[in-house]
């Protein structure tokens, strides 16, 4: 029989499984093994990009007057019924060309929820007649996180989401799935094109969400079980099946922006010391190290990866809350959440992939981290991982100590030609350890360059260690790759710092 015949006779069996699972989310069954067939067959379909319902004019909209449009807080989804978590909707328009379907669930059957103008108020924006199928371009989630009416998390663009703790401003975003981020030829973004939300008890501390998500490459469905609190914790289980083969799937990719900053050298002639969403990559390895790598604004692309198989977890953490580092009364990037990515299960053999872009300002991410797979299952065939994603501004702390400060640069008096660090280490055991001869640095350096000499100091002042190491490059202008750490012999006091070095 020919290939066309078995895909023919595939996507009947497929259809028909639809049709049963549609029966049974009627009968009050509605679940990811029901949105799975969906995203089963919708992946044996060639990919067909879901035309823009949003008009011209809201397109021509400035940021401004986008702006102006609000959603009507009396008309929040759950309010009525005075439910711990509501949903406010977004105004398609500006930049947001394209829509989104939410429906409710309840008993297991869904409800859409409908777009209509009379759900916002428009202030002086002028937009005339806008239809009413167009859709909203996305949603945020309302919930007495801090005081009554707080906002903790938005749902919007593509597959991003971003989401709050206690006490924090909003800052890094995650995404449902990053595909060949780094790679030559640019990115895919997937879009999560329809959300299903489970309308809440009155007691309720959770809210589940489900989302449908397409792309050229892939299509899948996702259900995020998200708790507030201290820590805010989203419960993340995903199901994909790809369309053709993936050069790099990116599962549990964090989006975060670095300006400038103590690695950096340089503030841009800005007022404030330093600018970033997040400072560095905190990696859990499964081998029991902890790895702190240093965020960076490179001049050009670039990408690392650290191997590991069944990674314990990995996050961009704002690691510095002191507001003195970044003296801005608005941004309040002092109080920007970290988050990070604990895996739930076996994730196989892959790599923590790290990419840092260029950008000129703050008003552009440019930091993306995510695991990435060796390999995956062919295609057709289900791509399952679950996990689960903190945000937060307390930090999550390696045993031993860690990097609180990363400096380098050069003396204009001695051994100008030398290109030094200066990496401060802080822990329990650190911090109040006096001077001790027996603490020792341990720096390694990976080819273009040669160590010239190391010093470790405790500082009186702060209570924290000081390692010092200088470099001399070989002139072979290749990147060099550093690692460090502290050690009383036989024992490690620290994790392992490590920074890519471009003479």
């Amino acid at each position: 029989m020919s290939t066309r015949f078995f895909r023919s006779l595939l996507v009947f069996v497929l259809a028909a499984v639809l049709v049963n699972q549609k029966m049974r989310a009627a009968e009050g069954v509605f679940g990811l093994e029901v949105l799975r067939y969906r995203a089963k067959l919708l992946a044996a379909k060639p990919y067909v990009p879901r035309p823009s319902r949003v008009p011209e004019k809201l397109m021509r909209l400035t940021y401004d007057q986008h702006r102006d449009i609000r959603f009507n807080a009396a008309q929040s989804w759950g309010r009525r019924e005075g439910l711990p978590f509501q949903l406010q909707f977004f105004h398609p328009g500006f930049i947001f060309d394209q829509t989104v379907q939410v429906s409710e669930l309840r008993g297991g059957s869904e409800t859409p929820i409908a777009f209509s103008p009379q759900l916002f108020n428009y202030g002086k924006t002028e937009v005339g007649r806008v239809p009413e199928s167009m859709g909203f371009s996305g949603f945020r989630i309302l919930y007495p996180l801090n005081r009554p009416g707080d906002e903790i998390g938005a749902f919007q663009g593509a597959s991003y989401f971003r989401l709050l703790c206690q006490d924090a401003f909003y800052g890094l975003s995650a995404r449902g799935l990053a595909i060949n981020t780094g790679e030559p030829g640019g990115e895919e973004f997937p879009v999560f094109e329809e959300f299903w939300v489970e309308r809440p008890a009155a007691d309720a501390k959770e809210i589940v969400i489900y989302a449908l998500l397409d792309s050229p490459s892939v299509a899948g469905v996702y259900r995020f079980v998200i708790r507030p609190g201290a820590e805010t914790v989203t419960h993340v289980k995903a199901v994909l099946f790809a369309r053709n083969p993936i050069k790099t799937l990116g599962i549990a990719p964090l989006t975060s922006m670095f300006w400038h900053g103590e690695t950096t050298g340089s503030n841009h002639g800005d007022f404030r010391p330093e600018v970033h969403d997040s400072d560095g990559l905190l990696i859990n390895h499964s081998g029991g190290e902890w790895l702190w790598r240093p965020l960076s604004n490179p001049a050009t692309v670039r990408t690392v990866a650290f191997g590991d198989r069944n990674p314990k977890g990995f996050g961009l953490l704002q690691r510095d809350r002191k507001f003195s580092s970044y003296e801005d009364l608005e941004a309040n990037y002092h109080n920007r959440p970290s988050a990070w990515v604990e895996p739930v299960g076996a994730w196989g053999n892959g790599s923590v992939r790290l990419v840092e872009i260029p950008t000129p300002d703050e008003t552009n991410d440019n930091i993306v981290a995510f695991w990435a797979p060796d390999a995956l299952p062919a295609v057709g065939e289900p791509i399952e991982f679950e996990y689960r994603l903190h945000w937060f501004l307390d930090q999550i702390r390696p045993p031993a100590g860690v990097a609180v400060a990363t400096r380098r640069g050069h003396s204009k008096t001695h051994e100008p030609d030398l290109e030094r660090f200066v990496v401060d280490f802080d822990g329990a055991y650190l911090g109040k350890k006096g001077p001790d001869p027996l603490i020792e640095p341990v720096v390694s350096v990976a080819g273009g360059a040669k160590l010239v000499h190391a010093t470790v100091q405790k500082n009186p002042y702060n209570g924290t260690w000081r390692l010092a190491f200088a470099l001399r490059a070989d002139g072979s202008k290749k990147p060099v790759e550093l690692r460090a750490f502290l050690r009383k012999p036989p024992h490690a006091l620290t994790e392992t710092w490590t920074y890519l070095w471009e003479p």
